[in-house]
């Protein structure tokens, strides 16, 4: 795919490092496109995580990369600040762009660029909608958000945040959330080639709805096996399948329940699967739910719609504006709501051309949000960063400094 015109023209003078928590094979994708534009160094915070289980991305990517610690939860904030503080040294950013404002690391290099003087660009994905907001801590935020000249996000629930903690609204760009769409894409279709052979392979039903995710409370998978009890009542004889991939606290408690419902031999639970594996599963399904009572984006929905799934999505999930058209490539649903679930399912289900038309119209969408509009957007971001001085003032650094030791670690 050629560049975006502006990409081309881009001078690659301009040093940025990107900063994560540790990458995934969401941001090695990324960071490629961003990286065959301009002079880019991608700095990884931690070797190790302690909510995804990827596997290393070690010697994945064409970008340089630097890795701040094996384990930045483990470490004191005071080494922690130092070890940001050399990785940044040693990159020597004009800008940089930190994902997030809550860990003490994200907050560690925010301090420095506004230490020495540079830009600094937050990439979030917070939304007003996520949890309830208190006015003193909005008002630390506000303080924390003062130190970053443009933001890249996730769609226009998240550059409303922004704009209320009193970023302007015209330094706000979105992409932050993409995936590599062609690892889905020709995955899924690889496996549908072979179909019967790989559902033997992996155990998979014939039919089925797919989830994926962590099985923690957010992701309101009771509500899930409900819909997908009242969608069995209405379907009557034939009814798809559920499989529900991924691992988490609550898998023991789901299994359970899934046994009061009379439904074990109708619900499967593969596990959680690597990146590599992903397309297999959704290639083979009928159509995806995510259903969470909050999300910040959902980038299984990207997946899906990538692999040519209908998508039922929670409206509470941050992607539902930019990604789900309501009756044209999926379903939203009110996630408090598992009837409206199943009556979505069993309208996927019960109409294979509808399902059709729907999984063509989410590939064709998904196509706008790909690591190159991250890139792009990021550029612009980097752009405009740069045409307005370095954010240094004094109360919002003190508030920083304070934060980064006192701050709880899990972002919000």
């Amino acid at each position: 795919m050629n560049a975006p015109a502006d990409l081309r023209q881009q001078p690659a003078s301009v040093r940025v490092a990107v900063v994560f928590q540790r990458f995934g094979p969401y941001h090695v994708s990324r960071l490629d496109a961003a990286g065959r534009y301009m002079n880019l160094t991608g700095i990884e915070l931690s070797g190790t995580d302690r909510t995804y289980a990827w596997a290393s991305t070690e010697g994945l990517g064409d970008f340089p990369r630097l890795v701040v610690s094996a384990d930045i939860d483990a470490e004191p904030v005071r080494t922690m600040y130092g070890k940001v503080s050399a990785a940044l040294a040693s990159a020597q950013p004009d800008v940089v762009a930190i994902a997030g404002w809550s860990h003490p690391a994200a907050l560690a290099a925010l301090l420095w660029c506004s230490r020495h003087g540079r830009r600094a660009i937050v990439m979030s994905d917070s939304a007003e909608q996520d949890s309830r907001r208190r006015p003193w801590r909005e008002s630390i935020k506000r303080q924390i958000v003062s130190l970053y000249g443009a933001a890249l996000v996730g769609g226009e629930t998240h550059r409303r945040y922004l704009v209320a903690l009193g970023l302007r609204e015209n330094a706000i760009f979105d992409g932050l959330d993409v995936i590599d769409n062609a690892h889905f894409a020709e995955g899924a279709s690889q496996v549908r080639a072979t179909a019967p052979k790989s559902r033997k392979q992996l155990g998979l039903p014939g039919r089925y709805f797919l989830v994926s995710s962590r099985m923690i409370a957010k992701k309101n998978l009771f509500a899930v096996l409900e819909a997908y009890r009242d969608y069995r009542d209405m379907a009557g004889g034939l009814p798809w399948d559920l499989v529900m991939l991924g691992d988490g606290r609550l898998l023991t408690d789901l299994r359970a329940t899934v046994a009061e419902l009379g439904l074990s031999a109708q619900v499967h639970f593969p596990g959680f699967r690597q990146y590599a594996d992903l397309p297999a599963y959704y290639g083979l399904a009928g159509a995806f739910i995510l259903a969470s009572s909050t999300e910040q984006w959902g980038l299984v929905v990207n997946e899906a719609m990538a692999a040519g799934l209908p998508v039922l999505v929670s409206a509470r999930c941050g992607c539902c504006d930019e990604l789900v058209r309501h009756g044209i490539n999926g379903y939203r649903f009110d996630p408090g709501d598992p009837g409206e679930l199943a009556r979505h399912m069993w309208r996927v289900a019960a109409d294979p051309a509808l399902a059709l038309v729907m999984a063509q119209a989410g590939q064709s969408a998904i196509a706008e949000w790909s690591p190159e509009r991250f890139a792009n957007n990021l550029r612009r971001a980097v752009d405009h960063a740069m045409a307005t001085p370095p954010r240094t003032g004094a109360l919002a650094r003190a508030v920083v400094g304070a934060m980064m030791f006192r701050r709880e670690r899990a972002d919000d």
